[in-house]
């Protein structure tokens, strides 16, 4: 199944949103008060540092940037793929169209182009994969969401100090190549695909192999920006902060 993208469509990743940074509920506060709205909104993963549908503190802390996510839902679409920050969100945001982890990437139209979106943590070692699919259990998650509530919270505000003393704006050393290597692993045919879009590594870049572009998104969260799309002769991601 794929889905369209619209003319002028917003996308931000990796606001990485924390009990000291709030760009990312800024950004919704000012996006809802323009008077034209876009018409979707793609949140490409990792928009807070922490939040778990099955982990009560963290739904707690973010809880107006939450309800400022389920008002914009209202009146634009939004889609969210979720990051390895944030997952196990449909209950969380029941307008959303969110894409968890298995169902990354998701394959997109732009007028007569074909994209895949994700949030860009994918084929990353069999131990990264082994992490991300004990991490999403749900009954782990109910378990851990007990002891965590058990001990006033202890493992979430943990987990998230751990993460806020961490630099995520540092450029990754032969990232094209990466890229180049990683793009491959995907379970389709790349021939047909033309343009792959990816948050998760902050790098603001875009390379070409062959006739396939790759995007990566910057992280909200190191330069406050953002990306409209658009179309002239090819498809332009329009930088924004």
């Amino acid at each position: 199944m794929s889905h369209e993208i619209k003319e002028g469509a917003l996308f931000i990743s990796d606001a990485h949103d924390n009990e000291s940074r709030h760009g990312f509920r800024d950004f919704l506060i000012e996006l809802s008060e323009r008077e034209t709205l876009p018409p979707q909104l793609f949140l490409m993963g990792d928009m807070f540092e922490l939040l778990v549908g099955q982990i009560t503190y963290t739904k707690n802390l973010f809880n107006e940037t939450i309800e400022l996510i389920n008002s914009l839902s209202q009146n634009i679409e939004i889609f969210y793929f979720e990051g390895n920050h944030d997952f196990d969100l449909q209950t969380i945001f029941p307008n959303v169209k969110v894409f968890p982890i298995q169902a990354q990437p998701t394959l997109f139209h732009f007028k007569n182009k074909k994209i895949l979106l994700a949030h860009g943590d994918l084929h990353q070692g069999r131990g990264y994969a082994l992490y991300t699919s004990v991490v999403r259990n749900r009954i782990m998650l109910i378990l851990l969401n007990f002891i965590d509530n058990l001990f006033q919270n202890s493992i979430a505000k943990k987990i998230i100090s751990l993460h806020i003393g961490k630099d995520i704006c540092y450029k990754i050393k032969d990232f094209n190549q990466i890229i180049k290597q990683k793009i491959q692993k995907y379970d389709i045919g790349l021939t047909e695909i033309d343009f792959v879009c990816e948050g998760h590594h902050h790098q603001n870049e875009e390379f070409v192999f062959n006739s396939l572009k790759y995007k990566n998104f910057s992280s909200f969260a190191c330069d406050g920006s953002y990306f409209k799309i658009a179309f002239k002769d090819e498809i332009e991601f329009i930088k924004f902060s």
